[in-house]
């Protein structure tokens, strides 16, 4: 049975969630003889996609921290379970990202992959529906059948059409997410059966003891921490990217990652706002840890795709900081304002980071389809033939580095300023990061883009062609505008922080 939206108003989160994924399948269906064809139908499907996402902005009323376009049907009713999604400012921003990047992904993924050409597009498409979903599931039983679903085209992304180690990674990819996820699902069922429903407005609202919301919040904590990923559950990621292709390391940087940042957003912080705000001192040394001490393991990797991996790791630590320095100036020091702006920025930064980490690993990809390395030590002068790659290079390696006027600098400057409030220290120890992220950006731009000519090899490279022109100029165009008109962004989800953050702050503990 199709889904029915409330209000009669047409169903356009479902078309953007099934959409793809029912495209993913057609595309299976022109199999090995005719590759050509497949890329053409999952490109141009993911722009129809994309488009729809027009719509979902044009009639977004900016003024409503609810949440809106909503549909809801009884899925299986003998579990009470339901097909209920919808969106506010923070998921709107999120499935925006989606939409962006699967386009470029697929654009970019042309001519990278010439075995298994359709089941490759068919699982990006498929994959892209399903994280849509989990930013639109309003049912917390639909949000984690989204949220594992995800995982089963990112096991064969990698599993099928990774490096020599492939089997290894997807394997320990899989592994570390479904686990995590499982404390999730324990603590899902828990609330069902303390209040009845499965609908996150109805958790919400639940009374819940100290002891209760102690143990929900580590479930929750353990299955988003991995997905973050946060130290010490990290280290699957650095595997996960090496072995990916492109293509895949660009969506498990650029959205996949964010969904753990997401889960802390709508489900933590709302359902056990005052374990969140005990146990807050937990993901805050975790989250300084990873910016400091993963961002001086990247300083010593000689793989190109793994120091952005780590580097990835390192940046998402911000996010974490924002999100949980916001429980502290809402709890301890009534400070709203201050939380908004925490959470503001925990946001920005997984938007910005979103096109700046998909940037840098579509500009690896670049250079792997030419001489089949990533080898930091296989470069060198790669600036004097390939003068066009080299500037995009730059560019974002300057936002990686939290450059003023690119969209690093944005959402890290917001959640520095947030920590400031409440920990100097805190955010002395986050803003350290800043120059651990420039010494290693700047260190590989150096070792692959400037200097001399480091070999044959290199000087045989030829420059970016329209096709990978468009997909970096694209993620230029992301960088810049967020780094220089945040505003638009900010204003999209400025309603729903500000409900979140009173949300936080009016909780109180039941008496039970």
């Amino acid at each position: 049975m199709s889904p029915e939206p409330l209000n009669g108003t047409f169903p356009l989160l479902s078309l953007l969630i099934w959409l793809p994924i029912l495209t993913g399948v057609i595309t299976l269906a022109f199999g090995n003889a005719r590759p050509n064809a497949a890329r053409w139908f999952a490109v141009v499907s993911s722009i129809v996609v994309l488009a729809l996402t027009v719509p979902l902005f044009t009639g977004f009323d900016f003024s409503n921290p609810g949440m809106q376009f909503e549909e809801a049907r009884v899925w299986i009713a003998s579990y009470d379970i339901q097909y209920h999604v919808g969106i506010d400012g923070i998921s709107a921003a999120l499935i925006a990202l989606t939409t962006f990047t699967s386009v470029l992904v697929l654009i970019g993924a042309w001519g990278s992959v010439d075995q298994r050409v359709s089941q490759y597009y068919a699982a990006f498409l498929i994959l892209e529906g399903l994280m849509i979903g989990v930013f639109a599931a309003l049912d917390s039983m639909l949000f984690y059948v989204f949220f594992e679903g995800m995982l089963i085209p990112m096991f064969l992304i990698i599993g099928v059409w990774g490096g020599p180690r492939r089997i290894y990674a997807s394997v320990k990819f899989f592994l570390y997410t479904v686990l995590g996820s499982l404390f999730m699902l324990v603590g899902l069922i828990y609330l069902h059966l303390k209040g009845g429903s499965w609908q996150l407005a109805d958790m919400y609202a639940l009374s819940l003891t100290m002891k209760e919301q102690t143990w929900l919040f580590f479930a929750f904590f353990i299955a988003f921490a991995v997905k973050v990923p946060m130290f010490p559950v990290h280290t699957w990621l650095p595997d996960a990217h090496v072995e990916a292709p492109t293509a895949g390391s660009v969506v498990l940087a650029a959205i996949m990652l964010k969904i753990g940042g997401y889960g802390f957003l709508r489900f933590a912080l709302p359902i056990v706002p005052d374990a969140s705000w005990s146990w807050a001192w937990l993901p805050l040394a975790l989250s300084v840890i990873a910016v400091i001490y993963v961002g001086l393991v990247a300083l010593v990797q000689d793989d190109m795709k793994k120091l952005i991996a780590y580097s990835s790791i390192s940046h998402m630590g911000f996010v974490t900081i924002g999100t949980f320095i916001a429980l502290s100036l809402v709890r301890e020091n009534g400070n709203a304002t201050g939380a908004e702006l925490g959470l503001q920025g925990a946001m920005v930064q997984m938007i910005s980071h979103g096109f700046v980490s998909g940037a840098m690993f579509s500009c690896v990809g670049v250079l792997y389809d030419r001489m089949h390395s990533r080898m930091i030590k296989d470069y060198g002068g790669v600036a004097n033939v390939m003068p066009w790659f080299a500037a995009f290079m730059v560019l974002f390696a300057m936002a990686n580095s939290g450059l003023p006027g690119t969209s690093g600098f944005v959402g890290e400057f917001m959640v520095i300023l947030a920590a400031f409030q409440k920990h100097p220290l805190l955010a002395f120890g986050a803003a350290f990061t800043l120059i651990i992220g420039a010494a290693y950006t700047l260190w590989l731009v150096k070792r692959v883009v400037w200097g001399e000519v480091g070999n044959a090899h290199v000087a045989a490279l030829t420059d970016i062609n329209k096709r990978e022109g468009f997909v970096l100029g694209a993620f230029a165009v992301g960088v810049l505008v967020l780094g220089i008109w945040p505003k638009p962004l900010t204003d999209l989800m400025q309603p729903s922080i500000a409900q979140l953050a009173k949300q936080i702050e009016s909780s109180k503990l039941s008496q039970q």
